[in-house]
């Protein structure tokens, strides 16, 4: 009798144990990471994984694990290392980065991956963009616009692949905007098309007709020299059709954009240049001539102490991409807490903000849309506005 009741303790303190482990198993929050371990964006990756460990230290908490997976920047690597991720359980993924990787994932119904990328057109109904999309960057313009009580605005857009993102932004913010403009980056046709857009050449002929004039009036001699030198000073006369102008551009080839404005005697001191985010490019605060110029961005303070964090902790700067992948982890961690984490997936069709590094995001119907500040640059000077 001892010998069948020590059995029997025996193998209820095995099944003890074996349910034990399901139910810790069950309590684990398992974040799958999606990035380039290899190839040419191999660099990218290695950075998302510092910062996704990073996170890991700050939150402190023995119930959330992150299980890295290659992509090799291939799509077909991405779906390989995505099905490898679910066999072991997980249905949420931080990335792929590049939105060319996301072609295959809508196979893995059940898992919500958020890409790093910020394009939202033609998505896989299970991916979610978690990038500074065009939206929220059109929302923090438009406010800026109504801050300032700007009338007319064009905006000019360069003929590449993010052409329909920014349709759908302006679309989808309602952003009054007097002129949508679709330029060349090629430089040669790029300074044709602004010279249209600005009425460049009536403008400049309205000096040399208004000079003739002068000349033929019955003016005497010194008031006509006066008048003739005082128009030979300046390029153009008469009104433009806007008072600011939305460039959706970035790098040279934002800063050529300005340079033909200003070519055609379009000062950003005397309208408002507000561009795209430009990620506090260091560049641009040495082009005095190009300023003052208003573009939204991630909060700048947040974004430098996570910049020293991450330098005292692998000796290395970080980009905007590791930043994000950062909050990304607190994100996850936030939704599950106080939920089933199985369920993690369907939390990101309630209404929630979010409060990270990057600023405040709002989730809801699968969007991430960031709530952005707004900065300008002006005798070489970083300042916030909002």
């Amino acid at each position: 009798m001892y010998k069948i009741f020590k059995n029997l303790t025996f193998i209820f303190l095995i099944i003890f144990s074996v349910n034990s482990g399901v139910n810790s198993e069950e309590q684990k929050i398992k974040i799958g990471v999606l990035v380039p371990l290899t190839g040419d964006d191999k660099k990218i990756g290695e950075l998302i994984i510092k910062a996704t460990r990073m996170a890991l230290n700050d939150i402190n908490d023995n119930k959330i694990e992150i299980y890295p997976k290659d992509t090799n920047s291939n799509p077909n690597t991405a779906l390989i290392s995505a099905l490898e991720l679910k066999k072991i359980g997980i249905n949420i993924i931080i990335g792929p980065v590049f939105y060319k990787n996301l072609s295959y994932l809508d196979e893995l119904k059940d898992i919500t991956f958020l890409s790093l990328t910020n394009k939202t057109i033609n998505l896989p109904k299970n991916v979610i963009s978690t990038g500074v999309n065009a939206s929220s960057q059109v929302d923090a313009i438009k406010k800026f616009v109504k801050l300032n009580e700007i009338k007319k605005t064009i905006f000019l857009t360069p003929k590449l692949d993010y052409e329909s993102e920014i349709k759908k932004a302006i679309k989808q913010s309602k952003i009054k905007i007097f002129k949508h403009h679709i330029y060349d980056t090629e430089p040669t046709k790029l300074t044709k098309q602004i010279e249209k857009i600005t009425n460049y050449k009536v403008r400049k002929q309205n000096v040399a007709d208004e000079i003739k004039r002068i000349k033929n009036s019955d003016l005497n001699d010194n008031e006509k020299k006066r008048r003739v030198e005082k128009l030979e000073k300046i390029y153009t006369i008469g009104n433009l059709s806007f008072d600011s102008i939305i460039i959706s551009d970035f790098d040279e080839s934002l800063k050529s954009v300005i340079t033909s404005l200003l070519y055609t005697d379009v000062s950003p001191k005397n309208k408002y240049i507000i561009t795209f985010n430009q990620w506090f490019d260091e560049s641009l605060f040495s082009e005095k001539t190009l300023q003052p110029i208003y573009y939204p961005s991630i909060n700048k303070k947040n974004f430098d102490n996570f910049k020293k964090k991450f330098n005292d902790e692998y000796k290395e700067k970080p980009n905007h991409i590791a930043l994000l992948s950062y909050d990304l982890v607190g994100l996850i961690y936030y939704l599950s807490k106080d939920n089933d984490s199985t369920k993690i997936n369907s939390l990101f069709e309630d209404k929630n903000s979010f409060k990270g590094k990057i600023g405040i995001f709002d989730i809801q119907n699968n969007k991430i849309i960031h709530r952005l500040n707004f900065y300008q640059i002006n005798s070489g000077k970083l300042k916030e506005i909002f």
